[in-house]
């Protein structure tokens, strides 16, 4: 089955299921698509300087949702922790944390589509990855007319049987509308500053806001900073902070990167990798290796505790056997590289596709990684588990109460964290709009 050239653009290049998709389109609403972090939660400590919450947000994106937060308590934006980021268009439910923040000044905060509930206070903050995992509720809207349970359960029946479905970091960890994330962080991992700046706030994309694509265009032409922030809209924030620092100095291509937030800023090179790691499962998937068995050469990640260790244990001959054993008790995961400037490929097949994928980035070394102009982005890499396992996946088929006559397709079910409910739910819908996702 053809996958589309937006997915290819993020090196997804495969499906792992075979059947048709039943069509559809995610996200009509935003509780369409709703979230709930399976936390880790600080204990609570009376004498503490972290007031802890749940906060549910409708159609936030992550970073903006703090600065509005922080905007009103009036601190800094370091004093906000969060286990993950989110996706915007979603109603989402995390636990966050406040430094030295009193709970009843935190009750008081009011914003549109957000609450704020669950408060109390702990000696320990939230910090990324500071979650087991999430719970997903999905409605797809506007399915094929021909599709029935009988359909669903074979999609749905490999990924149950392999016990989880490809671990392809999904279109948000690139941006849905603008999918550049990836190329932004190449150009930084290059050191080709001027060009990583120039595709974050220039670089039309076709299906992005008209108004936006002319502004960008005509930047991308003229290269007009000034004139760009004068007319850029109040919605591209991150653009204008960027561009107010060129309007300064228009040489300046690394301090207007910093002018982004930390997180996002990392996020273009784990962009990168992640670009990476899906076009080597993509070949894995495509040389019809096991995603859920070892072959000799790959590197697994023990699982203790409930959570991914990070110590990577080759296959060998010797230890295949009881390897495969550990992983079918789910006390394993295999394992595909992201490549950083401390890697440790795979041997075997699997070691051949990442080396295979790695060398056609032309002279990619590892020690590229080492960023000093903006040394908090560099980046070690490290493995990641090839499959997403998945755990109580329910599906039934609905009438859809925004549009009369048709049906809709509902799915729960649970993920570790870092797993996209997206590369799920590609294999159900087989969309050629990422827009759909």
């Amino acid at each position: 089955m053809n996958v589309s050239a937006a997915e290819k653009n993020i090196g997804i290049e495969t499906f792992f299921t075979p059947s048709k998709g039943v069509g559809g389109k995610l996200r009509k609403t935003p509780e369409d698509f709703t979230v709930r972090e399976i936390s880790n939660r600080p204990v609570k400590q009376e004498n503490g300087k972290f007031t802890i919450a749940e906060v549910t947000a409708t159609n936030w994106e992550t970073n903006l949702l703090v600065r509005e937060l922080s905007n009103r308590l009036h601190i800094s934006r370091q004093r906000i922790g969060f286990a993950g980021t989110k996706d915007k268009r979603a109603k989402t439910t995390r636990l966050m944390s406040f430094y030295k923040i009193p709970p009843e000044k935190l009750s008081q905060v009011k914003i549109s589509d957000v609450s704020i509930e669950n408060i109390y206070v702990s000696d320990r903050p939230v910090k990324i990855g500071n979650l087991f995992g999430n719970e997903f509720e999905l409605k797809i809207r506007d399915i094929n007319d021909d599709i029935n349970e009988k359909h669903i359960q074979k999609i749905s029946s490999p990924i149950v049987e392999t016990g989880g479905f490809p671990n392809f970091y999904g279109v948000q960890r690139f941006g849905v509308i603008r999918p550049i994330t990836h190329l932004v962080g190449k150009y930084m991992v290059n050191g080709d500053f001027e060009n990583a700046v120039m595709t974050y706030i220039a670089n039309p994309i076709v299906g992005e806001n008209e108004e936006s694509y002319d502004l960008r265009k005509n930047l991308q032409k003229t290269r007009d900073f000034a004139k760009a922030l004068k007319t850029y809209s109040p919605q591209l924030n991150f653009e204008k902070a960027m561009l107010n620092k060129l309007v300064v100095n228009p040489d300046d291509f690394v301090g207007s990167l910093k002018e982004l937030p930390k997180n996002l800023l990392t996020m273009f090179v784990y962009a990168y990798q992640s670009y990476l790691f899906n076009k080597m499962v993509s070949e894995r998937i495509r040389l019809k290796l096991p995603l859920n068995q070892a072959i000799v050469g790959d590197v697994v990640l023990p699982i203790r505790k409930g959570q991914i260790d990070e110590q990577e244990i080759p296959v060998s001959e010797k230890n295949i056997n009881k390897v495969n054993a550990q992983i079918a008790k789910g006390k394993a995961l295999l394992s595909g590289l992201l490549f950083g400037s401390d890697s440790n490929f795979s041997d075997g097949e699997m070691g051949e596709i990442e080396h295979r994928i790695i060398d056609d980035e032309k002279n990619l070394d590892p020690r590229d990684f080492i960023i000093p102009e903006i040394p908090y982005v560099s980046s070690l890499g490290s493995r990641r588990s090839i499959l997403a396992p998945l755990k109580n996946l329910e599906f039934n088929l609905v009438d859809d109460e925004l549009h009369k006559g048709r049906r809709a397709l509902t799915l729960s079910f649970q993920l570790r964290k870092g797993c996209y409910a997206t590369s799920l739910l590609r294999e159900f819908m087989k969309a050629k709009d990422l827009r759909n996702y």
